[in-house]
């Protein structure tokens, strides 16, 4: 018997000694530079720097990240999208990102560029969208895009970033070097509850009232990976919908128009900037 059981001991010793060495082969081996992630969420009106591009609907949103451990990154990122928020013939929002961002202890630095596609979009001066959208006094012209450049900066939880046009605003003539200013919060309050904060300021070139100041406050709370959310979101954007013939530039509408009898109202407009909950659930995979 002690014979039999000395032999088992040599024997599950010798089976052991390779499984040892492979976790330590595994754990000496370098981990990879490169890191692919996909995103997905359902929220319950989609609101860009404060203002609602769904028109009050549901959005699914989803993209997917590819980052490097020099620093270096790009992605993409999708959105439906309602065409009456300056959209003519477009229901998609895509974009397309790409920059440079690295940590130093609790500091950080992000810089990078950002195109803004809405495919199928076309607008020109006899498109009533052109006309009722139009943030300059003059008809949108051609297809929406935008592309910006940004830097931006964090410590521990809180940061600050600053994103610069360098094509017409969203498609509006005359508005590039409009820029954005965005500080914010978020905040690990454990237990997979967190908090978040955000006040932005758009500089909307050669707009008559297009500057406004949008601010969010909202809380998260993790499931096993589901991250659900409620939000706050508030702007001072000039949106009434009081005169269909003059409308401030956020009064937006759904697309739906008459345009019999001259100056005939829009069927539906709404206040993009007006004051909104938001729910929200996403997935990191």
């Amino acid at each position: 018997m002690r014979k039999t059981i000395i032999a088992a001991s040599i024997a599950a010793a010798a089976f052991a000694v390779p499984n040892l060495a492979s976790a330590q082969a595994a754990a000496a081996a370098p981990a990879s530079p490169h890191t692919l992630t996909g995103n997905l969420g359902l929220f319950s009106s989609y609101r860009f720097r404060g203002i609602d591009q769904t028109f009050g609907q549901p959005a699914l949103q989803g993209g997917v990240d590819y980052s490097h451990s020099s620093g270096f990154y790009a992605g993409n990122w999708n959105s439906n999208v309602n065409q009456g928020a300056g959209f003519p013939g477009g229901n998609l929002e895509m974009d397309f990102y790409g920059g440079w961002k690295k940590t130093w202890g609790d500091w950080g630095l992000d810089v990078g560029a950002i195109y803004y596609y809405y495919p199928g979009t076309n607008s020109n001066p006899s498109d009533i969208f052109g006309v009722f959208n139009n943030r300059s006094g003059a008809a949108l012209n051609g297809k929406v895009d935008n592309t910006e450049v940004y830097i931006g900066g964090s410590w521990k939880w809180i940061s600050l970033k600053y994103s610069h046009a360098i094509s017409d605003y969203f498609g509006v003539p005359g508005t590039s070097d409009s820029n954005y200013l965005d500080l914010s919060a978020n905040y690990d309050l454990g237990n997979g509850w967190g908090i978040n904060g955000h006040v932005g300021s758009l500089k909307f070139k050669n707009v008559t009232n297009g500057d406004y100041t949008d601010w969010k406050i909202g809380v998260t709370k993790d499931v096993a990976g589901w991250v659900f959310g409620l939000s706050y979101i508030a702007t001072n954007a000039k949106g009434d919908c009081s005169g269909a013939t003059t409308p401030q530039p956020y009064c937006f509408s759904n697309g739906n128009v008459n345009l019999t009898g001259g100056n005939a109202p829009f069927d539906k407009l709404k206040d993009a900037g007006r004051s909104t909950a938001v729910l929200s659930v996403m997935k990191t995979f």
